[in-house]
């Protein structure tokens, strides 16, 4: 997949969680702050990136760079997905369902922060078995990755989209 320049979209991003962590070395513990982040354009785009520094704004900073790095592009169909898809990361599942329009955003925290940037308006997830930001994020974003509109599936297939339809 070809890499999506940052530098031509405006990307709106969204801190999904804050973490203390420490290191215990000889004098003592060092504390930092990991900062998980994701990004989106609101039509399609999305990434997430993991900073890590002394100061909260820095980790932050150095989360956004991150996801700006790893972005990709989501099939989407008005404003949900074109069918559903159950996104794995670890032990992290979230299943992700179209809605009707009108439904709005059906969704916990950090996989609604990954569906809001991305600009999906109607959708039902659930976060299945591990509730762990990261692992959650990170399947989100597997499940968006994966789906594939009828247009996409009609072309690598050779036929029309009714045949593929019925």
């Amino acid at each position: 997949m070809a890499n999506i320049d940052a530098s031509v979209l405006d990307l709106q991003e969204r801190v999904v969680a804050i973490n203390r962590v420490s290191k215990t070395v000889k004098g003592g513990r060092i504390m930092k702050f990991s900062a998980l982040v994701v990004v989106g354009d609101g039509n399609g785009t999305v990434g997430f990136g993991i900073g890590k520094a002394a100061e909260v704004p820095e980790a932050i900073r150095k989360g956004c760079e991150d996801a700006k790095k790893n972005l990709i592009k989501v099939s989407l169909k008005g404003t949900t997905i074109p069918h559903e898809v159950i996104g794995a990361y670890g032990a992290g599942r979230v299943l992700m369902k179209p809605a009707a329009e009108g439904t709005g955003v059906i969704a916990g925290g950090p996989a609604r922060a990954v569906i809001e940037t991305v600009g999906i308006k109607d959708i039902r997830t659930k976060a299945l078995r591990s509730n762990n930001p990261c692992n959650v994020v990170r399947a989100t974003i597997q499940g968006l990755a994966s789906l594939r509109s009828a247009e996409e599936v009609a072309e690598t297939r050779g036929k029309s989209v009714k045949e593929i339809l019925g």
